[in-house]
């Protein structure tokens, strides 16, 4: 794309001068601007963004590339990742409801090497009660926008019954809405991009969406379910600019590594900042887990866990904590 800077960038000014029984000619100020613009000189877009960039005083945003649905897989990416986002009216899926669902799938490596887009699905429903003017403001999406519809379930679970993986920016929070809309959400690995990424360790100053689609040097429009699964979708594909891993490699690789959930039953009160420093949550039970401090590890560092425990918490070498492996099937249920 080319276009036309301003001509005033290539124009030096020129002083009026003063007349002492009358303002300038119009005229003759509306000629130098014709000429200024007949002299300007077209710069190309790139340009444009090499130049702002190389002050240091501009970062440039670039808006998220439409991605092209494939039609024919290309060969050697034979595994299907789907991105997934809902919108819902609330934050528990106990009491609150779905009211769009939004997946985009794409092909990959064993390696981690992202490839195309296979698919999309997005769609809206109507819940049973209204949708609140905080949740319209936050998603977009109103009551008139929700009448009569409904998610299409059979596209949806052809859509995920093809995965290797299912992948939410926050797996905890959606993948129990997914499962109100089908149990064929169970049935699959499931990995978080915001939990399994080491997004402060890739310069990253937050690991919320906006935060990496903004550094990543993109901008997307709105809330929505797709739209943020694109949003996702060029974040995980961004080149990587040292000899690391990209980040979807990071996160394939770290749900395919079983984890170790531990609960610290009956830890002593006095310990339970040095339980929270260390990273552990407090449950208090509702959920149907057990009432106590847990963390999650990888199971190959749970011996090193256990020893913590037995030493800097309950100090006994008989305490035999609540243990369950996870696998990506496992992990993120309610």
């Amino acid at each position: 794309m080319r276009c036309r800077v301003s001509w005033e960038a290539y124009v030096k000014p020129v002083s009026n001068q003063l007349d002492m029984f009358g303002a300038p000619s119009s005229v003759d100020a509306d000629r130098r601007r014709s000429r200024a613009r007949d002299n300007a000189l077209p710069v190309d877009e790139a340009e444009m963004v090499r130049r702002l960039t190389e002050t240091g005083r501009y970062r440039i945003l670039t808006k998220l590339p439409q991605r092209v649905v494939v039609t024919e897989r290309r060969p050697g990416f034979p595994r299907i990742g789907v991105i997934v986002d809902t919108e819902t009216t609330g934050l528990s899926f106990r009491t609150h409801e779905v009211i769009e669902f939004g997946g985009v799938a794409f092909s990959f490596t064993d390696e981690g090497e992202m490839g195309d887009v296979l698919e999309v699905y997005g769609g809206l429903q109507e819940p049973t009660t209204p949708i609140s003017d905080e949740i319209t403001q936050l998603t977009g999406i109103t009551n008139d926008m929700v009448i009569g519809q409904s998610l299409d379930i059979w596209a949806i679970e052809r859509l995920i019954r093809s995965a290797d993986l299912v992948i939410a920016h926050n797996a905890a929070f959606d993948r129990p809405f997914c499962e109100l809309i089908s149990p064929v959400f169970g049935d699959v690995p499931w990995a978080c991009s915001n939990a399994e990424i080491g997004w402060s360790a890739r310069g990253f100053e937050g690991s919320k969406l906006g935060y990496l689609v903004g550094q990543s040097g993109f901008f997307h429009e709105g809330h929505r379910a797709v739209d943020d699964c694109f949003a996702l979708l060029e974040v995980l594909m961004a080149p990587v600019t040292d000899e690391g891993a990209s980040a979807f490699t990071e996160l394939y690789q770290a749900s395919l590594q079983s984890r170790a959930k531990i609960w610290a039953l009956y830890s002593p009160f006095e310990t339970k900042d040095i339980l929270k420093a260390r990273g552990y949550r407090w449950s208090d039970g509702t959920d149907g887990q057990p009432k106590s401090w847990w963390m999650e590890v990888a199971e190959t560092d749970l011996d090193a866990e256990l020893m913590f425990l037995r030493s800097d918490i309950y100090q006994r070498a008989d305490i035999e904590p609540v243990i369950r492996i996870l696998s990506a099937v496992d992990r993120f249920k309610a």
